[in-house]
């Protein structure tokens, strides 16, 4: 069975998860700048001023079980925690790559009888049998996806290469009209030069 390539969808809320994770990231270099101060003889109060850690470290050690009692309160720090849990889990979640195959048969015609469809290795043939029609081109390597058709070429020179480029796309799009096959979006990418013909490149 033959390999199938594979794309991985990703949420927008990604963003917000790395911004959250930025954050983090810029609250611990700073407050690692500030215990190189200390270690380096500054004045604990001018450290304070700027940082706070001292005041922050005095609140947290003043609390005792006395300051969360209450229903109310204990109530309102568990539904804090419930949706904090809910939130950075929900955003965890959605930075979990979801891989998913890029290709898939392409569907002509469908009834009750039946459908037509076509494998994605022969619009990558086609495309590459059109694209080594022109004699530039010494090599071509076709990738259907979702919605497009990929064509890595090598050409034997520098010499013109935008035109030659520009000729294989359309040499491609008309290969898929000929064949009566859905006219798909053709990327044309220069993957490498002939070795064979290095030297025309100096």
């Amino acid at each position: 069975m033959r390999r199938q390539r594979i794309r991985a969808r990703t949420s927008p809320l990604v963003i917000v998860g790395r911004l959250l994770t930025f954050l983090f990231a810029v609250a611990l270099i700073w407050y690692g700048a500030m215990t190189v101060l200390i270690a380096l003889k500054v004045s604990p109060s001018t450290v304070n001023s700027i940082s706070g850690y001292r005041t922050a470290y005095n609140y947290l050690a003043g609390l005792t079980p006395h300051d969360v009692d209450g229903s109310t309160t204990r109530a309102i720090i568990a539904g804090v925690g419930i949706l904090a849990f809910l939130v950075f889990g929900y955003l965890a979640l959605k930075a979990i790559p979801r891989p998913h195959f890029a290709r898939h048969d392409l569907v002509l015609a469908a009834d009750g009888r039946g459908e037509i469809t076509v494998e994605p290795r022969a619009i990558e043939r086609l495309a590459e049998t059109a694209a080594q029609q022109d004699p530039a081109i010494t090599g071509a390597t076709g990738r259907y996806g979702e919605g497009d058709l990929t064509v890595n070429v090598t050409v034997r020179r520098a010499r013109g290469l935008a035109g030659n480029l520009r000729h294989t796309q359309h040499r491609v799009t008309r290969a898929l009209e000929q064949h009566e096959l859905p006219i798909l979006p053709v990327n044309v990418t220069l993957a490498s030069y002939d070795r064979r013909h290095r030297r025309e490149l100096n």
